[in-house]
């Protein structure tokens, strides 16, 4: 009894070892053939990555389409191929090429028609700014202002605005005199004045007694000296000075201050078409501006130049310093 349960045993060891060595037999025959198979596949589909770079319409004849690519690789996997992960083709969709010299190929051949596209985009942007601020120049010189004749023709149709902004054009200030040399001024008692116009005494300097006044039909002190004139004419610098004010005044109009040292001041009176700001210096004999109409306030004395002296803020009679 113990012997045939030896035997049976025996044979069941040897039934499974002939069986473990037919399914070893089987598996390996079975890889060998896999394996030859995947090797003559790999071998048929071959990348030409030299005429895809040079973007040749002719293509090698093994090349696979990139979707049975990606099928295959899906298949076999990816650790029996000699397939480089961070190398990527030139110009595909499907990939990013991250290695060092494939991302050179590919900003090459990529960015480079881009870089152009976008150069000569800049270009014209440059061009026509260009254009636009030299049309933006032509169009501030045609609307420069009109010229002093055009607006004294408006004046004498009744269209002056008694102000000092409309009495001087924008052309007129923008040549007002002025200077970086500030010369020293220095006026003194004994000089002497000059005649800012040619012409005949209106009303006199009268401050120690009341002098009348022909418009206002009454006796007044005069701190100045009223001196007849035509419209039009240049008014000039009595004396050297820097202007301290150009402003309106409702009896005397557009008037100008200047500052001639050591506390002496001018005042010019009835003006228009004042060519002097604010600060700039005037020689003796300069034209600071034209005569205009007067203003209601003298109306029958006529057109007239207002011209006052002072000395610390006190009126100074003008005659004695005229020569």
């Amino acid at each position: 009894m113990a012997r045939r349960n030896r035997n049976s045993i025996r044979k069941e060891r040897i039934i499974m070892l002939a069986s473990s060595v037919f399914v070893l037999a089987a598996l390996t025959v079975t890889g060998v053939y896999v394996r030859n198979s995947n090797r003559a596949e790999r071998d048929n589909y071959v990348l030409d990555f030299e005429a895809i770079e040079k973007n040749s319409t002719d293509t090698a004849e093994n090349i696979m389409p990139a979707e049975e690519l990606d099928t295959l690789f899906a298949e076999v996997g990816t650790d029996d191929l000699d397939y480089d992960p961070s190398f990527q083709e030139a110009n595909s969709q499907h990939v990013e090429n991250t290695g060092e010299e494939g991302g050179l190929r590919t900003r090459l051949s990529l960015g480079e028609q881009e870089m152009e596209e976008e150069a000569e985009k800049e270009k014209e942007e440059k061009d026509d700014k260009e254009k636009k601020e030299s049309a933006k120049k032509s169009e501030s010189k045609k609307s420069e202002p009109a010229p002093a004749e055009d607006k004294k023709a408006d004046e004498e149709a009744g269209m002056f605005d008694e102000t000092v902004d409309t009495a001087m054009s924008d052309d007129v200030q923008a040549e007002a005199i002025s200077t970086t040399v500030q010369p020293n001024l220095d006026f003194k008692e004994e000089d002497g004045l000059v005649w800012p116009i040619v012409g005949d005494v209106l009303i006199n300097y009268s401050m120690d007694r009341t002098i009348y006044f022909p418009t206002l039909e009454q006796y007044k002190y005069n701190p100045a000296i009223v001196i007849a004139a035509t419209q039009g004419e240049t008014i000039a610098a009595a004396a050297d000075g820097r202007v301290t004010s150009v402003s309106y005044d409702p009896a005397i109009g557009n008037m100008v201050v200047m500052d001639l040292g050591n506390g002496y001041e001018l005042t010019y009176g009835q003006l228009e078409n004042i060519t002097v700001s604010e600060g700039s210096y005037v020689s003796v004999g300069d034209g600071i501006g034209t005569v205009a109409s007067p203003t209601k306030y003298y109306s029958v004395e006529g057109t007239n130049v207002y011209f006052k002296l002072t000395k610390d803020g006190e009126p100074v009679n003008p005659m004695s310093r005229l020569q």
